[in-house]
């Protein structure tokens, strides 16, 4: 929701029709990441703090420094907060800026995936490495060889291979990265580099990873959204387009890649029939939150699927300050996701 609208909100009222309310309120949480590791709900967040910063296009003021990983027994038991898992000074090549992460296990051992801007203020992706689902991590020394942008996510295939899913425009830098090279030209404006609207949309980026997790183990590839026709989506397209926060999950056998549409506050998604797509755009998973960002994860648990989200709810508001919250989905008998409203009888509207 544009921050020119929050004045506009009553509060009192958006918490009572409120669908779920936070998981958390001893400090400020955004992007769940949510997996079920030996039977039990770990949650891989970012940690909003204020650092002062004035709000931008661009995400500065999105100055997180820390993770936190956050467990719960089941989706409606109390949320437990194990403390810092990793912070920025602990890893070497990382300057500022820990967005959004993701973790997934690998024969005992867990994996935290951040993204995190270098000494040369470029977006690049890191791996963390720990005996334990809530840390602490080891940062390796150096980021993905190859990687850059932001906001991975890491699925594990029935067959046990591995893939990363990563990106994110304006602030993200994706659109910075379309020659092969980050382009710094323009250093100011999140709009620079990006296709023209009758141009086919910047799409988030997909690698199978090496057996130990900690490098690609092939070049990224565009995660391909098409609409009913089979044409990819234009960038124009600004209610279905890809903007960052991906996520993948299986249903029925088939990929559903789901995202967020950034500048217009929805969670979508597009179903395939592998993880290297093309997908086609099936919908909208979450209509639009308090808050200008959206991002999600989604996952089977008890044979119930549920979506992990965030919004600003108990800062009334505040872009950059935000709390995590779960609500059951469903899907309807031809395998699409019902749309779910945050709040029931108020509408927040898109851009």
């Amino acid at each position: 929701m544009p921050e020119e609208s929050i004045e506009h909100v009553n509060f009192k009222e958006l918490k009572r029709k409120a669908i779920s309310q936070p998981l958390i309120t001893s400090l400020f949480t955004a992007d769940p990441s949510a997996h079920v590791f030996n039977g039990k709900i770990y949650i891989y967040p970012s940690h909003d703090v204020d650092a002062g910063e004035a709000f931008d296009d661009l995400g500065g003021h999105f100055a997180m420094e820390d993770y936190h990983v956050i467990s719960m027994n089941t989706p409606e038991s109390l949320a437990n907060d194990h403390g810092i898992a990793l912070h920025v000074k602990y890893v070497p090549w990382a300057q500022k800026q820990m967005w959004a992460p993701d973790a997934n296990e690998k024969n005992g051992k867990y994996y935290l995936f951040f993204p995190a801007k270098d000494y040369q203020g470029i977006f690049k992706i890191g791996v963390a490495v720990s005996d334990s689902p809530t840390g602490p991590f080891r940062a390796q020394p150096h980021p993905m060889k190859g990687s850059f942008s932001i906001d991975p996510a890491v699925f594990k295939d029935d067959d046990g291979t591995y893939y990363m899913y990563f990106g994110g425009i304006w602030g993200g830098q994706l659109q910075r990265w379309r020659s092969g090279q980050f382009d710094s030209r323009n250093p100011d404006s999140p709009v620079a580099h990006l296709p023209e609207d009758s141009e086919a949309a910047l799409c988030a980026k997909v690698a199978k990873l090496t057996g130990d997790l900690l490098e690609f183990d092939e070049a990224p590839r565009d995660v391909l959204i098409v609409d009913d026709n089979g044409d990819p989506l234009l960038q124009g397209d600004c209610e279905r387009r890809f903007f960052e926060a991906s996520w993948m999950h299986k249903y029925n056998g088939k990929y559903y890649f789901s995202y967020s549409t950034g500048d217009t506050h929805f969670i979508c998604y597009a179903i395939g029939d592998n993880p290297y797509g093309p997908f086609r755009y099936a919908g909208r998973i979450l209509n639009p939150v308090v808050g200008w960002t959206t991002h999600h994860s989604i996952l089977l648990f008890n044979e119930t699927w549920y979506l992990f989200y965030h919004d600003s709810s108990v800062s009334k508001g505040v872009t950059h300050l935000r709390s995590i919250k779960v609500t059951p989905i469903t899907y309807d008998e031809n395998g699409l996701i019902n749309t779910v409203n945050p709040y029931q009888d108020f509408n927040v509207g898109g851009k």
